[in-house]
């Protein structure tokens, strides 16, 4: 469908760019029209009014009004952020590595204050401990204005850098900040150095991208002796730039060319260079090293590509090499002495289902790594694991104020056979005492794009529809890497349609189960996942009773042939190029869930979206909404509800997000007792 013959194209706005620096620029007309269709879901929801606002007091009353993270070590001080009682946004704090008194570096519920909308991005400290950066998003547009605050006084300074993409790099001698910047499109395309006291005007561009299809981003290695540019196209290959951090005026200078289908990331550790990679058919990546200086072209293994056992990253201290690893669509973490190379496995514990990460960060001298463990049933447990005693302390606990009983709650892990055969992974929880009589409501979540595995992880949210009557489940579709990266392959470009027949096979398997019925299942998806549940709604719209879909991407057909999106070029790795590929054109246009809406029964959908959206342009909800409207025989709601203040992520802050929570959550209850 071209845009000329599209109904709706009146609903993107002629200049988007402009909305996203300032959301008045939106064109009356259709601000009217996302403001009648805010009217139009509260409305519909009004049923259950009294229920959405239960639900928020209770989503919210599972957030303790104090909260804090486990400080992360840096020489003389220590770093964390915390919440105070009832505070929206996160204060940024130090304390001394003596433990004594608190320093406030950032307060992010007084920056709020002047904004309708706040959300900090990334913030570093300088190695010398005093000035921080930060960069802050005040529109809901993901674009981040870099401020400086002298340390410890938190005296702002004169510098600002607008509109860049949050991410940020210090030179060793606290002077000069690296940084990333979005060009017109929206796109972070060049990383530029500035010297404190100098207007960003003459900041120095260091390194441009080499094509519109290329995002660059910069940070520094562990050790902090290396500024790392890294350069993707998405999930299909990458290129890294090092400069001597303690000589910020050098050159950037490549580790491996880019080469298509390769992609790597880089650590340094004494004279030799880390690589994880996926070079020379590795496809679940492996860890080599080569010489920091001379030839890089022979590559001697350090742990060697093992099918089936997937590398998800990997942190590299003085003494020791720490990844995570997935297997069996399970992760772990081992840790490999660099001095005698002896592995061992931490015993992190472990259900049916669970999560692992590691926290970043950590001191490179130190000997001390952190990880994360939480389950579907299990509150997140931060440990600090001395790698050298192979001793775990529990350094937090997820607070649930009014208390939480794991024991009251089940989870297991289901498979289901797909269209050609792929055993699909489900995780699903629900309460102990509920009796499954084969009518019980079951919300299904799925996403299948980009290389992005859902976790088997905590969420406190879950447990309102759980206490309800509930099952939660998710599907694990190909195009994640739930079960390594040829279960992204098998989910991309010609192998697309395998996200969708996946989704629908795990919605028949729970079925033929025994635990929800066909009618009684809610989809559930977001962004890339909208995609997913949209076009599965397609092709099988009995199955569900409804379908959350939050900032969707469900014009992929029109949105891939515009290449002045922020996402288009990029994403061609991803879906393909509609424009220069014919065969592109007509695969995508056959999933595309707005070019397939069709005449049919559709059962009750609710679409989110975010009107400073870069990543997915408010209109896509927008017009599937109006089109699925259009072209349903059936009498059940299809909403639409615009946060006219935010972007993709929706509200900053730490409880408005949770009206958000409730507002699906209560649509999804409605839709069960319908």
């Amino acid at each position: 469908m071209t845009q000329s013959s599209d109904p709706h194209a009146w609903l993107r706005c002629a200049d988007w760019p402009a909305v996203l620096r300032d959301p008045t620029a939106l064109e009356p007309g259709i601000r009217s029209h996302l403001e009648r269709e805010n009217r139009r879901t509260e409305t519909a929801l009004r049923p259950v009014a009294t229920l959405k606002d239960d639900l928020a007091r209770e989503l919210r009353a599972r957030v303790p009004g104090r909260d804090a993270d486990v400080p992360v070590p840096d020489g003389a001080y220590a770093y964390y952020q915390r919440f105070e009682e009832g505070g929206e946004y996160p204060i940024l704090c130090r304390v001394p590595a003596d433990g004594t008194t608190e320093e406030v570096m950032l307060d992010g519920n007084r920056e709020a204050a002047q904004v309708s909308f706040f959300r900090i991005g990334g913030a570093r400290h300088s190695p010398n401990h005093g000035t921080l950066a930060y960069a802050a998003d005040r529109k809901g547009s993901e674009k981040y204005e870099v401020r400086f605050l002298a340390l410890p006084s938190r005296a702002e300074l004169a510098d600002r850098l607008p509109e860049t993409q949050g991410d940020l790099a210090w030179s060793l001698d606290s002077r000069q900040l690296f940084y990333t910047v979005l060009d017109d499109q929206h796109r972070p395309w060049q990383v530029r150095r500035h010297r404190l006291g100098d207007s960003p005007e003459s900041d120095v561009t260091v390194f441009n991208s080499p094509s519109p299809q290329v995002f660059v981003s910069v940070s520094r290695t562990e050790s902090g002796r290396f500024i790392r540019i890294d350069c993707h196209e998405h999930a299909d290959s990458s290129e890294t730039y090092l400069i001597d951090a303690s000589q910020p005026a050098s050159e950037p200078v490549p580790v491996w060319p880019r080469r298509d289908g390769v992609r790597y990331t880089v650590s340094d550790h004494g004279d030799q260079l880390l690589i994880l990679t996926n070079d020379d058919g590795a496809e679940d990546f492996k860890v080599v090293e080569v010489p920091m200086n001379g030839d890089r072209t022979e590559a001697h293994e350090v742990v060697p590509h093992r099918a089936g056992v997937y590398l998800l990253d990997m942190q590299v201290f003085a003494d020791w090499l720490v990844r995570l690893e997935r297997v069996a669509g399970l992760p772990r973490i081992v840790v490999r002495n660099l001095r005698d190379d002896v592995e061992y496995t931490i015993d992190a514990g472990g259900e049916e289902a669970f999560n692992l990460r590691l926290v970043p960060g950590m001191e490179y001298d130190g000997r001390v790594v952190r990880y994360v463990y939480s389950s579907l049933t299990t509150p997140s447990r931060t440990f600090d694991f001395d790698l050298r005693e192979r001793t775990a302390v529990l350094r937090k606990e997820q607070e649930i104020p009014g208390g939480h009983d794991a024991d009251q709650y089940v989870a297991r892990r289901l498979t289901a056979r797909s269209d050609d055969g792929a055993e699909v992974p489900i995780s699903l929880v629900h309460r102990r005492d509920l009796v499954l009589d084969g009518r019980t409501p079951l919300l299904l979540y799925g996403y299948g794009a980009y290389g992005h595995a859902t976790p088997a992880s905590f969420a406190h949210t879950r447990f309102s529809l759980l206490d309800r009557g509930f099952v939660y489940a998710i599907a694990h579709v190909r195009g994640g890497t739930e079960l390594g990266y040829g279960w992204y392959l098998d989910g991309k470009l010609e192998h697309k349609e395998n996200s969708f027949t996946d989704f629908v096979a795990a919605g028949r398997v729970l079925v033929q189960e025994g635990y929800t019925a066909r009618g009684r299942i809610v989809a559930h998806g977001g962004s890339a996942g909208g995609l997913l549940v949209g076009a599965s709604l397609n092709r099988e719209a009995e199955l569900f009773g409804g379908v959350i879909a939050e900032v969707p991407f469900v014009d992929v057909l029109n949105t891939m042939l515009d290449a002045t999106l922020p996402l288009t070029p990029p994403e061609w790795s991803e879906w393909g190029d509609p424009i220069r590929d014919e065969a592109a054109r007509v695969r995508i246009g056959s999933y595309c869930p707005y070019s397939n809406v069709s005449e049919r029964r559709y059962p009750a959908v609710l679409a989110t979206a975010g009107l400073t959206d870069p990543r997915v342009g408010y209109w896509e909800p927008a017009k599937w909404i109006a089109k699925l409207r259009e072209h349903t025989t059936s009498a059940a709601p299809v909403l639409l509800w615009t946060n006219l203040e935010a972007g993709h992520g929706g509200s900053a802050g730490r409880f408005a997000r949770l009206d958000e929570v409730a507002l699906v959550y209560a649509f999804a209850l409605m839709t069960a007792d319908t």
